[in-house]
């Protein structure tokens, strides 16, 4: 329930704590850590819990491969939307036994691979709700062409925006091993206007080995005064979207 006072810890027998902006109290559980991990009665809150850690593992490698890129453009909720997502694609890990599911299993399946594929870091900013014009994704070399494209008119920029960044990356993951390398194109910048832009977002390389690859497109929306580009509000703005996963 929503409680009246305004504290986090713990007094007797509850547990106060916040969550997106309110105070809560729950009561405490009677049942021992002791019993938990060895009583037989429980063996299903064990396996449970194993896969829970498992999950918040595997969205916490991946948040943290993606590098600056993550911060440039999250939302509030990134690390559960993710971790849920995670906890989905571990489901379609069918070889393993209950409690023992893996994420990497499950994303070798193309159900997997598509939970992930348009996948969306800032829930405030899909990449569906921002841009609005076509562009072609090269997986052989990372390259996201677009031509001709309209700022103005096919991208819902933030109102006091008046210059927009794109960037393309590719990630490669191991989720079995946490290795990965990330490697970016260059940026293109202009201004949201009219005038119709053509360009290639290249990425440096291709990484190659094993893992998973993430073909990445991040946008960031700028204020420009007296010559100088300014994020706008922190970045809350911006886009990060996986568009492809293989």
């Amino acid at each position: 329930m929503n409680g009246i006072v305004k504290i986090e810890g713990t007094i007797d027998d509850l547990t106060f704590y916040k969550k997106d902006g309110a105070t809560y109290v729950r009561k405490k559980s009677s049942v021992s850590k002791e019993r938990i991990l060895n009583d037989p009665n429980f063996v299903r809150t064990r396996e449970n819990n194993h896969e829970f850690s498992h999950n918040v593992s595997q969205a916490k490698m991946l948040r943290m491969a993606m590098g600056s890129l993550t911060f440039k453009a999250k939302d509030a909720n990134l690390s559960s939307r993710l971790m849920q997502t995670m906890s989905r694609i571990k489901n379609l890990d069918t070889a393993s036994a209950r409690g023992e599911r893996q994420v990497h299993l499950g994303l070798a399946t193309a159900e997997g691979k598509n939970l992930l594929k348009g996948f969306d870091f800032n829930n405030k900013a899909p990449l569906q709700g921002v841009l609005f014009a076509p562009y072609a994704l090269d997986t052989a070399t990372g390259s996201i062409r677009f031509t001709s494209l309209l700022p103005a008119e096919q991208l819902h920029a933030p109102q006091a925006a008046t210059h927009v960044s794109f960037q393309a990356a590719v990630l490669l993951l191991d989720f079995e091993t946490g290795d990965s390398s990330i490697s970016y194109s260059g940026v293109s910048n202009f201004a949201i206007n009219l005038t119709p832009q053509s360009f290639v977002l290249t990425p440096a390389a291709v990484p190659t080995g094993a893992g998973r690859t993430f073909f990445l497109l991040h946008l960031s929306f700028y204020q420009e005064v007296n010559g100088l580009q300014y994020s706008l509000k922190n970045e809350e703005y911006n886009v990060l979207h996986i568009v492809e996963v293989i």
